[in-house]
Parts: C-alpha cells; sequence; structure tokens
C-alpha cells in the first residue's frame, strides 16, 4: 500500500480545512493507540469531515493515489480495530464529527443516526419520545453508533433483543471507490436479494464506511425489577435461567453470571461496593426483568418466581432491589469487573461463546483444564449466559511480572482456550470483532471455506485492498489496473 503523496494530503486539507485535517501528532497520538493501549500506529494525518459527502470524497482521492483509510469511532475497539498501520501507510478517518441530533420517529419507532453520535445520546434522544435503543455496553459514553455497526456490538441485552445487527434495518455507507449506498430505511421487509445492511454490520470497516443508519427502537421501560441470586454451579444458573424466563413471560433482558472469585475483585478494588447476600455463593446471578409503560410491575412475577426456585433448591440465596439505588449498586458490580479486573493485574483475555446449553459445562471443564496446563494461572470467566457469551480471563500466576507473562505464554494461552472454544462448536470473537488482535487466530481456527469466501467478499468491494487494511479479512494480493 502506497504512503501517502504530498499532493494527496494537500488536496485534502484544501477540502476539508482547518477543522477537518490535522497532522499534528500530539493532537493525534490519542488515536493512534487501541483501547487498551497494547497497539500504536501512525498516520501522517488525521481527517475529520462533517458529512457523508466530505467522506466520499475523501475516499476518491485515496482510491485514487491507492492510500488506505482506517476508519474510527469512539476508538473504545478492544481488539484493536481502530489503529492505524505502524508503518504510517494510512490515513486516520474519523467519523465523530458526523453527529447530527438524532432524528426519532415515534410512530414508526425508528431512530435515523449519524455515524459519530455517542450511544449514551441516543438513548436521551429516544427517551425523550418515550422509547429507547435497547442495546448498552459500559463504553456507552465514548462509543459511537458507527462503531457499534462495525463491529456488531453485543452489550447485556443481547438475551432479549439480539446483537447490533438484529436492530440496524437500514445503513448509508461510503464504499471503497467513494459511491455511496443509500441504504436508509425503516422497511421490516425487504426481499430484494442479498441483505447489504447485513453485510455491511459487522465487517469492521473493510467493506464500507458506515455514515448514517436507521435503527429500531422499543418502548421505554416502565418499571423494572433487578436481582441478584446465589447458586451452587453454572448447570443450576441455565435450569433457573429458563425456569424464570417461563416464569416472566419472556421478560427478561439480563442475566449475567458472575464467579464468587470475580465478585471478591470488586468488592476488594472498587471503593463504594458490598455483597448483596449476606453469604458468600460460589457463583452469582445478575438479573433484570423489564416491563413497558402500563404494563403490570414484574418485581412481583420475579419475586414469585425467585421464592419458588429457592424453595426447589435451584438457588441457594437472593436479594431483589427495592429501589434504583439499590438496582444501580448491583448493577456497578457487574459493569465494574472488568475495571477491577484490570487493577489487579493484566490478563490473557477471551471473548467467546459457545452454545448456550454447552456454556455451563464449558466453564466447568476449561477453567481446570487450562489452570492444570499453565500452572499457577488463574482464569476468571463471567459473561452472558443467555448468549453463551464467556469473557474468558486467564491471569498471571501470583508473583509472576503480569506482562512478561503474557509475552512469554500468552500466546500459547489463547491458543489453548481457543481450541477448546472450537471443540466445543464455539467462536472466538462472540461481540468485540476481529479487528488486528484477533486475526491470527481467525486464520489459524476459521473453516477454510468461510475465509475463502470473506476474502471472494473483501476482493469484490475492495478491489485495492484500501478500507481498514489489516482487521477481519487478511490482505489478499491487491487486483491490478486495467
Amino acid at each position: 500500500m502506497s504512503a501517502p503523496p504530498p499532493a494527496l494530503l494537500s488536496a485534502l486539507s484544501d477540502l476539508l480545512g482547518p477543522a477537518g485535517y490535522s497532522d499534528d501528532h500530539t493532537a493525534m497520538a490519542p488515536w493512534l493507540t487501541d483501547w487498551r493501549g497494547r497497539v500504536t500506529g501512525r498516520a501522517a494525518a488525521l481527517l475529520s469531515p462533517v458529512d457523508t459527502a466530505q467522506v466520499s470524497a475523501i475516499v476518491r482521492l485515496a482510491a485514487a493515489a491507492r492510500v488506505a483509510l482506517v476508519p474510527q469511532g469512539g476508538n473504545t475497539s478492544t481488539v484493536a480495530g481502530a489503529t492505524p498501520p505502524a508503518d504510517g501507510s494510512a490515513l486516520l478517518l474519523s467519523l465523530r464529527r458526523l453527529a447530527r441530533p438524532p432524528v426519532i420517529d415515534a410512530a414508526d419507532a425508528t431512530a435515523t443516526v449519524d455515524a459519530g453520535v455517542i450511544l449514551s445520546d441516543l438513548h436521551d434522544a429516544a427517551a425523550a419520545h418515550g422509547l429507547r435503543f435497547p442495546l448498552s455496553l459500559a463504553a456507552r459514553g465514548s462509543a459511537t453508533i458507527g462503531g457499534l455497526i462495525s463491529t456488531n456490538a453485543g452489550g447485556v441485552q443481547v438475551l432479549r433483543f439480539g446483537t447490533m445487527r438484529a436492530l440496524v434495518l437500514g445503513v448509508e455507507a461510503v464504499l471503497a471507490d467513494g459511491s455511496v449506498f443509500h441504504g436508509l430505511s425503516s422497511l421490516r421487509k425487504d426481499n430484494r436479494g442479498y441483505d447489504l445492511r447485513q453485510l455491511l454490520t459487522g465487517a469492521e470497516g473493510t467493506l464500507g464506511i458506515v455514515t448514517a443508519a436507521t435503527l429500531r427502537l422499543v418502548p421505554a421501560i416502565g418499571s423494572r425489577a433487578v436481582g441478584w441470586i446465589g447458586v451452587d454451579d453454572p448447570h443450576q444458573a441455565l435450569t433457573l435461567l429458563h425456569r424464570l424466563d417461563r416464569a416472566t413471560g419472556g421478560a427478561i433482558e439480563s442475566f449475567e453470571l458472575i464467579p464468587a472469585d470475580g465478585l471478591a475483585l470488586v468488592l476488594q478494588h472498587i471503593p463504594g461496593t458490598r455483597a448483596p447476600l449476606g453469604t458468600p455463593t460460589a457463583w452469582n446471578i445478575l438479573i433484570e426483568t423489564t416491563a413497558p409503560p402500563g404494563a403490570r410491575d414484574p418485581d412481583s412475577a420475579l419475586a414469585d418466581a425467585i421464592e419458588s426456585a429457592l424453595a426447589d433448591g435451584i438457588a441457594t440465596d437472593a436479594m431483589l432491589a427495592q429501589n434504583e439505588t439499590q438496582a444501580e449498586a448491583l448493577w456497578k458490580l457487574r459493569e465494574t469487573l472488568p475495571e477491577a479486573e484490570k487493577i489487579d493485574g493484566m490478563a490473557a483475555k477471551h471473548d467467546i461463546a459457545v452454545p448456550v446449553s454447552a456454556m455451563p459445562g464449558f466453564l466447568l471443564s476449561a477453567t481446570p483444564t487450562i489452570e492444570r496446563r499453565f500452572p499457577g494461572v488463574r482464569v476468571l470467566a463471567f459473561g452472558h449466559l443467555g448468549d453463551g457469551n464467556i469473557h474468558f480471563n486467564v491471569r498471571a500466576p501470583l508473583g509472576r511480572d503480569a506482562r512478561m507473562w503474557l509475552e512469554e505464554e500468552g500466546s500459547a494461552v489463547t491458543h489453548a482456550v481457543h481450541d477448546l472454544v472450537v471443540a466445543a462448536g464455539g467462536t472466538i470473537s462472540a461481540e468485540h470483532g476481529i479487528g488486528q488482535i484477533r486475526l491470527p487466530e481467525l486464520l489459524r481456527t476459521g473453516d477454510p471455506v468461510r475465509l475463502a469466501m470473506q476474502r471472494a467478499i473483501k476482493n469484490a468491494l475492495d478491489p485495492h485492498g484500501i478500507l481498514n487494511p489489516g482487521k477481519l479479512v487478511p490482505l489478499a494480493p491487491p487486483r491490478a489496473d486495467p
């Protein structure tokens, strides 16, 4: 891939002006390193267009010069999916200025949203119309809609509403030649062949640069019930999930499974937290059910179902939040778990998923397998039981320098974890994407036919490989000019 020539940089500077073009390395620095601080790239300039027309013009200029572009939203990728290459061959394309206020269509229950809109701002805009966008995650104050679409983000409400893919009705995107796919639509049914919005969703900016989207909204929450339940093991937790889901009429939005050592880390490192139950339990469940305005309060249904489960020995202890303060305190225990783990020390992190029915068995078998194979390591596995997503993190042995241990053994640990996942019929990336970090493992473990199909799509839509190179799909040889 060509380095950006001076003529291209001059043309881009003229196009974008001082507000949209920067080659100040100090100003660019925060955007050149991934969110976890593991990968740092270089770029000759940071491009910040203000609308789709400018994005299109940028791509046309870059395509003509055969210079790569790395699109970026809030830079919250955990797999370095928005970090430019270290050789300085790509330009950084920020979508953060594409951030007009969301347009809410209350009658159609949709939101038309620019790529640079922050997730929390969309939440606020929908709430003003008695609606909500039912996807949330810890980075909601910085993650952008374009990035969430490009990574097919998940979060804590996938159990009821699905991933980002299930919430995208239409997409506007700039393709590799600068043409614009005008796919914004609120249609619930459209049978005109290939579903191009879904092709672009989860593509990590390798097939097109998402500039706007039409998203599905749902009724606002009228009331909710949040509880904390102790169980003996993950099998009991899965039995409880099915039982409570039936008892509440499918109203469960979140069902988070947390081991005792995960809760202990939060209590140790996060100020203002306290154990919800009087007696520690081996595994903990954070559950939330909701009801729209005017519907029956979910508290009583959930309370009755939990009481029955306790009586039948399916749960060992439980508490229900009595007010919003208590509910938020319970959620804090789950949402600050990654922060507590980070404070405790670096770990080999794995964002994996297995079939829901296989998750309990996987947790109980994979953990001791990894701890036996790598003596002294400490596995912390937690996640979204309702969709099979496990954050399977392996911490360094006590007394070892975590960074040095990761350099020496991190790859071997990851290979071992992913081999167990593949054997269980799972995936090495549940919700964080592939980016740069997971690409070698995708090539090692991926189905050759699937990889070949992905390469073929990439070659067809981006024949010169200028869109986010080195992410998700390995670069095939560029197509020669006719």
